[in-house]
């Protein structure tokens, strides 16, 4: 914890208690073993619902009620399956979206039944059911056992006392024949020992009880979730949205360039040739001057052109590829710009523009914002990746939230399968990489 923002000085503070002595008291420990207990009661109800759906559908298939009974069945198991992972986002932290609903292609009963009977979701739901039974019964026994010696191995000095007492030995028997021969837990370096085994069990708990429930995890994750083809295709049509939301920001960007800079200064031209065209017979010094003052207003549009078709492609990056195009725009950045790009061919042209926008971008960002020294930017290939790394000296402080420029940045990259980590702590230095799938 930063010193400056704490609520208590530093000699005020006593030293941090390590986390494998934590573990065992800490809120995700028993959070954990909650789920456990609650999983032997929720997965015998959803075990014997399971059977019960299956056998009855079964032995009614012979009279064709059997379907609608299953079909039921399975819209049942999904419903138990909602409170399944209500449990584990509760307990587990785990948030599991919900599966997609059944839709019909036709309307009636036939076409709910066959909707329900065709969709992957709801036979992972009943399968859940019967797999889980065994699991949790295992883990809830294990787990409890494991704690529960481990805790009376620790606390065995306070209680070795009852075996001379009332079992008539003289501790805890470690090894016996049968004949009243043994080895006994009684000697104090024993009972010691045997504290110390406890201690160990107790610390070691925790982990074992997490083991467990990250089983628990990877079944509700992989049975009660949607399946990875529809999150794909919920990805996909987010990155859609992003695209088409991106295309038309660009093209309202292009439209206002051209509206407010090369179009306002092409009309004032004109009216400035008319207004020449018309003293050229009365005063044709001021008509030259006029003339004059108009060259420099193509000059200007067509600089403003220029910047307008390289904002939309660079001509630059079409020609030569990205390691010209990104030197060409390092040496138009206020700060200076070291460029090192590192491949031997050049990726798909979509990938390529991608790559100079965003390199683009993030020295915009290094100009405007940084108030750094220099910067630099390499280039290279990772297997099927291109990676991307602006790195600057500057200020920091830069992310990722909503509302920057760098979270409208990671959402372009985003759609087309990208990545964009932001490394910027206060005072600095900064260091963004850009992840873009490889396609030559």
């Amino acid at each position: 914890m930063d010193t400056a923002h704490s609520a208590y000085p530093p000699h005020a503070r006593g030293p941090r208690v390590p986390v494998g002595l934590r573990a065992p008291f800490s809120g995700r420990t028993w959070r954990e073993f909650l789920h456990l207990f609650l999983s032997v009661p929720m997965a015998s109800l959803m075990f014997c619902y399971a059977i019960a759906v299956v056998s009855l559908s079964a032995g009614l298939l012979i009279t064709f009620v059997g379907i609608p009974v299953l079909a039921g069945g399975l819209v049942g198991a999904r419903g138990l399956g909602t409170l399944e992972r209500l449990r584990a986002r509760a307990l587990l932290d785990v948030d599991v979206a919900d599966p997609a609903p059944v839709r019909p292609s036709k309307p009636g009963l036939m076409g709910w039944v066959g909707a329900v009977l065709k969709s992957g979701a709801s036979w992972r739901h009943l399968l859940y059911s019967l797999l889980h039974f065994p699991w949790a019964l295992f883990a809830f026994v294990f787990a409890t056992t494991f704690w529960a010696v481990g805790w009376a191995l620790l606390v065995y000095p306070l209680w070795a006392w009852t075996f001379p007492q009332y079992a008539a030995q003289p501790g805890l028997q470690l090894w016996g024949d049968g004949y009243g021969h043994g080895f006994y837990l009684d000697s104090p370096l024993a009972i010691g020992l045997t504290s110390g085994v406890g201690l160990l069990l107790v610390l070691a708990g925790p982990w074992v009880i997490h083991g467990l429930t990250q089983v628990d995890r990877v079944l509700v994750r992989g049975l009660l979730g949607p399946s990875p083809l529809a999150t794909r295709v919920s990805e996909l049509e987010s990155d859609r949205g992003v695209v088409v939301d991106t295309a038309a920001a660009d093209l309202r960007r292009i439209e206002r360039d051209l509206h407010d800079g090369a179009q306002a200064r092409l009309v004032a031209l004109a009216m400035d040739l008319g207004l020449a065209k018309e003293k050229l017979a009365e005063d044709p010094q001021a008509a030259a001057r006029m003339v004059g003052e108009a060259h420099g207003e193509v000059k200007t549009a067509l600089q403003e052109l220029r910047d307008l078709a390289r904002g939309i492609h660079p001509a630059i990056l079409t020609d030569r590829g990205l390691g010209p195009a990104l030197s060409a725009l390092a040496a138009r950045c206020t700060v200076p710009v070291a460029v090192q790009v590192d491949l031997d061919r050049r990726p798909a042209a979509a990938i390529e523009g991608i790559a100079y926008f965003t390199v683009s971008e993030l020295l915009q960002n290094v100009s405007k914002h940084a108030r750094a020294g220099r910067a630099t930017v390499d280039v290279w290939r990772t297997a099927d990746r291109l990676m991307l790394l602006v790195s600057d000296d500057g200020r920091g402080g830069a992310h990722t939230e909503a509302g920057s420029g760098l979270a409208g940045l990671a959402e372009r990259l985003d759609s087309v399968d990208g990545l964009l980590v932001v490394e910027s702590p206060e005072g600095g230095p900064t260091a963004v990489t850009a992840e873009l799938p490889w396609r030559g």
